[in-house]
């Protein structure tokens, strides 16, 4: 058998094992989604705002929600530099292990207690930062999403409550503790992290149902167009100018 074709059953195993997992998120969380979906579109029509938190890896489900061509105007990523990859990825990693962080981090963000929601998103589900941040929220009276692996979550030896205690609605990505899914060969660790792609999956589930929500209701939603479709300029720029004051990264 050639590489090539060892390679390509290897990645075929990756996409069933995403595939297989998304399946098991999709069906076992279909209440969750609902309810978290309800939630942030009572946000909306609070003229509240949706905040996206994640450190290391997980910022980027800030930013997949941002800005982003079919998704809704009316979130705002929370990205400090120094808790991304970017700046340094060995530094965000120990900042995400430390207490102290959280008030710092939401003080940049115009937050209106009883008004807004937070979404915040920790595969492990156990490291300071992020449990921080979700605590904090609760202080300023915003319901809590989380995404999380509650199987990760319970197999890490940290002490004290993890995401998915302190959050009012979880969301179990259901990848495994480690993450990877896929085994390469005998001795070495597994490969092919699966929670980002379920993760985002089971994110932008929540903010397309929450916009169905509001259609629903009879509300038209803010919704982004790319930037590539008639007539999307005007829009954006519309959407943007509208709600410029309140998401600081527009």
């Amino acid at each position: 058998m050639s590489i090539a074709t060892e390679q390509t059953r290897t990645s075929d195993l990756y996409l069933r094992r995403v595939q297989e997992v998304l399946a098991i998120a999709a069906h076992d969380e279909a209440d969750a989604i609902l309810h978290a979906a309800q939630t942030v579109a009572d946000a909306f029509a609070r003229d509240g705002i949706l905040y996206v938190f994640g450190s290391g890896h997980s910022h980027v489900f800030a930013e997949e929600a941002f800005y982003r061509a079919g998704g809704a105007a009316r979130i705002s990523p929370i990205l400090q530099d120094d808790y991304m990859l970017h700046v340094s990825a060995q530094r965000s990693t120990e900042l995400e292990r430390q207490n102290g962080h959280a008030d710092d981090i939401l003080g940049h963000y115009p937050i209106r207690p009883g008004v807004d929601a937070m979404l915040v998103v920790s595969n492990s589900g156990s490291n300071a930062l992020p449990i921080e941040v979700a605590s904090a929220a609760k202080g300023l009276e915003l319901p809590v999403i989380a995404i999380t692996s509650v199987a990760y979550a319970m197999s890490t030896t940290s002490t004290g409550p993890r995401l998915h205690d302190i959050a009012d609605i979880v969301l179990d990505n259901h990848c495994p503790p480690g993450d990877a899914l896929v085994p390469i060969a005998p001795g070495l660790p597994k490969a092919g992290p699966g929670s980002s792609a379920v993760g985002i999956a089971l994110l932008n589930a929540v903010i397309v149902q929450a916009l169905s929500l509001q259609a629903a209701s009879g509300v038209a939603p803010d919704i982004y167009l790319s930037a590539g479709m008639p007539g999307a300029l005007d829009h954006n720029s519309a959407l943007a100018d509208r709600f410029r004051s309140r998401i600081p990264h527009i």
